[in-house]
C-alpha cells in the first residue's frame, strides 16, 4: 500500500490506509448484525480509481494493516498478496457504471428468502423511496460470474440497491456508512414484508406510485443541514 501511492500516482497512503481500517469495520459490522455468516458477503471501498476489497475466504475480525487488497477499476492488482473477492466483478460493474463510493454485499436471511419469493421488494414501506423505487430481483447465476455481474447491473438501474435471487444483496453508496445503511433498510424491509404477508387471510397494502414520489421529495430534505 506504502509503495503504491509513493510512486504510483495514486490515493496518498494515509488515505488508503484509513480507507482500508473503515473497510474492516463496515464488513466487522456485516457480521455483528447478523447480515452474513463466516466468511460470506464482501465490501469494498472507493478511492480515487483505487478499489479496496475485502480479500476471498479470510474472517473480517483477523484482517489487518498488512492485509490491505487494492485494483484498478479493470480488476488489475495493485497491492496486496490476498485473492480479492470472488464476487470482485459485482463492484467493479458498480464502480464503473455509477458514482458510487463503497459497496455492500451479504446474504442476510430476510431479504434472500425474499429473492426466492418475487421478483420485487413489493413497495410495503415509505423507506423504498430512500433506495430509488421498489428493489427489484436480479435473475439467478453462478456467484463471482460477470453473468451475475451483469444481471446485477440491469436490477440496479436508477436504484441503489437489488436483490440477487437465491443469493442476497447489493448496495451501494457514496460512503461506507450510507451502503451499509441501505444494506440494513434493505433486510429490515424484507422483514416487514414476510411478517405481514405470513397473517392468514389477510395482504398488505403497499404504497403507490404518487405516494413514493412524494417520500422522494420530502427525502430531499431530510437530514442536518451544513
Amino acid at each position: 500500500m506504502e509503495r503504491q501511492g509513493a510512486a504510483g500516482g495514486g490515493p496518498a497512503p494515509g488515505a488508503l490506509a484509513r480507507a482500508w481500517d473503515a473497510l474492516v469495520a463496515t464488513a466487522r459490522r456485516t457480521v455483528a448484525d447478523g447480515l452474513v455468516v463466516g466468511t460470506s458477503g464482501n465490501v469494498s471501498v472507493r478511492v480515487g480509481d483505487t478499489v479496496l476489497v475485502t480479500p476471498s475466504g479470510v474472517a473480517y475480525d483477523g484482517l489487518g494493516p498488512a492485509d490491505a487488497v487494492g485494483v484498478d477499476l479493470d480488476g488489475r492488482r495493485l497491492f496486496g498478496e490476498l485473492t480479492p473477492t470472488s464476487e470482485l466483478p459485482m463492484h467493479l460493474e458498480i464502480y464503473r457504471a455509477t458514482t458510487a463510493g463503497a459497496v455492500v454485499h451479504t446474504h442476510a436471511v430476510h431479504a434472500t428468502a425474499v429473492s426466492t419469493l418475487v421478483p420485487e421488494l413489493p413497495p410495503v414501506h415509505y423507506m423504498t423511496s430512500a433506495l430509488g423505487g421498489p428493489v427489484r430481483v436480479a435473475p439467478y447465476a453462478l456467484y463471482g460470474t460477470d453473468e451475475l455481474a451483469a444481471h446485477m447491473l440491469r436490477a440496479l438501474r436508477d436504484r441503489t440497491a437489488c436483490l440477487l435471487r437465491n443469493h442476497g444483496t447489493v448496495a451501494y453508496g457514496d460512503t461506507l456508512t450510507q451502503a451499509y445503511d441501505r444494506t440494513a433498510q434493505l433486510e429490515w424491509m424484507c422483514r416487514l414484508w414476510l411478517t405481514a404477508v405470513s397473517v392468514p387471510g389477510r395482504t398488505p397494502t403497499l404504497l403507490t406510485p404518487d405516494q413514493l414520489d412524494e417520500v422522494t421529495e420530502k427525502l430531499k430534505g431530510y437530514g442536518q443541514r451544513k
